[in-house]
């Protein structure tokens, strides 16, 4: 199905009296806002007589109330739409009325509509194009279905795909601002589906080379310039701890690495540097997982996906930064050629590392990884992404992504990012008690801390010595957020909106 979003001053004649449905928007306690013009005084009186009526929808944030109409009206229905307390309405709030409201629109078979969001003095932390461009972001996410492998003959009769086009009309004094923010937003919304999509690829069709040629395919045209390494080249370029996690399989390592050169005139300043887990599919090695959700293993590589989705926005809408990514790719796999506890391997570093655990992997990519981006592009910063460890689970739930940050400035501009893109951040510690426990008796370092405890902590104090000297350098454990299933569309692929603000708000010129 296709949605179409037109985001104009004043409604055109092709809608006239044919739209399915006019939306008006009530605040909390049932607060009327200001409605489309077309709403005259009979019926906004029909909506006030039916909010007085009855007791249920009472204006709160993505409360839907649909009223169908008389036969005299120009409209076959008026749907309400709540925005909850005006006084804290803002981005997220917008989105998820527009969420809720495409997911109304598409249940009820509306093909046309028309919304009007106009100036509001009581609203204090959205202004009226913020909130027509995140209305219409939240639409345009609601949309998002995974069914590329399904077919006609398997479709059942209660199925909810989403058939048909929906032509919405955003009708605002505001609209050249608001549509110069909701096409940023398109583009930001390009990354999410991208990212999503490579999560839900299932592993048979997506591994560590199909997963390098599909980005290939999708970036390359929008001028992001690709490199593959397959095998052969990790091995020429000492990516010794890398290549170790997939020894095990049939389907070999592969490292992509992605530059998004948008700023021209600062060619050689230091880029951005972003760097993601790309474990394809993590049994756990020989130290293997039990079989008790072992299918939502296919998810390991979410933190590429969002390296991914973070680099198409980007390019989507020609960036004004320079900015280079790498995803570390790898199917963890138990085998008679997979490394074992108690090996004790290199890494492009230098450093020896001894394994005590094989599906401690995601550590190792990364190593090797982070150290060829920095000797590589000198950057300016390194972020990486990763769901590493369950230990972020039991500090942090499916709330928050841990973050562990050897510069405080750079955490404060990711708390901000976290703030205004709702993609929740807590700060967790980097100590030099869990560095200690990751060295070896026999290595430089081991791939495990002591106990159970902290293992979060002490994974990122593993990759902490890979960093160089100096380098700011963040580490997000997306754990938590990945594995939360209560609603796969929206909160799947964590990490491209946090690091799309990041970017915006303090790097793009």
């Amino acid at each position: 199905m296709t949605l179409t979003i037109n985001i104009q001053k004043s409604p055109s004649k092709s809608a006239g009296k044919t739209a399915d449905a006019i939306i008006a928007w009530v605040y909390k306690d049932n607060r009327l806002s200001a409605t489309a013009e077309e709403l005259d005084r009979e019926e906004n009186g029909f909506i006030q007589y039916h909010l007085e009526s009855q007791s249920k929808f009472t204006g709160k944030t993505g409360q839907i109330l649909s009223l169908t109409t008389s036969k005299d009206s120009e409209y076959l229905r008026i749907i309400l739409v709540g925005l909850g307390d005006v006084t804290k309405l803002n981005t997220q709030s917008a989105e998820e009325a527009g969420q809720k409201l495409y997911a109304h629109l598409n249940e009820a078979g509306c093909k046309t509509a028309i919304l009007s969001v106009q100036d509001d003095a009581a609203r204090e932390e959205i202004d009226t194009a913020d909130m027509a461009a995140y209305i219409a972001f939240g639409m345009e996410l609601k949309t998002y279905n995974f069914e590329k492998y399904k077919t006609k003959s398997g479709a059942s009769d209660d199925d909810d795909s989403q058939d048909g086009d929906i032509d919405i009309q955003i009708i605002t004094d505001k609209e050249t601002k608001a549509a110069a923010k909701y096409e940023k937003l398109v583009a930001l919304r390009k990354g999410i589906h991208l990212a999503r999509d490579l999560i839900n690829e299932p592993p048979n069709k997506l591994y560590p080379e199909s997963f390098a040629q599909m980005v290939k395919d999708e970036l390359k045209p929008l001028g992001v310039e690709i490199e593959i390494f397959d095998e052969k080249k990790l091995q020429k370029l000492g990516f010794e701890a890398h290549l170790a996690v997939g020894m095990g399989s049939e389907n070999k390592p592969y490292a992509l690495i992605m530059r998004w050169n948008g700023n021209k005139a600062a060619k050689n300043s230091k880029p951005l540097a972003f760097v993601g887990k790309g474990v394809t599919f993590d049994t756990g090695g020989i130290n293997i997982k039990p079989s008790t959700g072992l299918e939502a293993m296919k998810i390991d590589m979410a933190g590429g996906a969002a390296v991914v989705g973070l680099i198409k926005s980007l390019a989507e809408r020609k960036a004004n930064v320079n900015v280079v990514g790498i995803v570390g790719l790898a199917e963890n796999m138990p085998s008679s050629s997979a490394y074992l506890p108690s090996d004790i391997i290199g890494s492009l570093s230098g450093k020896t590392i001894e394994v005590l655990n094989t599906d401690a992997e995601g550590r190792l990519v990364l190593a090797d990884c982070l150290t060829y981006i920095q000797n590589t592009y000198d950057p300016h910063m390194v972020i990486d992404l990763a769901t590493l460890t369950g230990a972020i689970l039991v500090a942090l739930g499916h709330e928050y992504a841990g973050v562990f940050s050897n510069d405080d400035d750079l955490w404060q501009k990711l708390e901000n990012s976290s703030k205004r893109s709702g993609e929740k951040l807590w700060r967790m510690p980097l100590d030099k008690e869990f560095s200690k426990e990751m060295k070896s008796p026999v290595a430089d370092l081991k791939n495990l801390g002591n106990s159970r405890f902290a293992g979060a902590s002490t994974a990122a104090a593993f990759l902490e010595y890979f960093i160089d000297e100096g380098r700011s350098w963040a580490h997000i454990d997306i754990a938590g957020m990945t594995m939360n299933n209560k609603d796969k569309k929206s909160r799947i692929a964590f990490g491209v909106r946090v690091l799309e603000d990041l970017v915006t708000s303090y790097y793009e010129e």
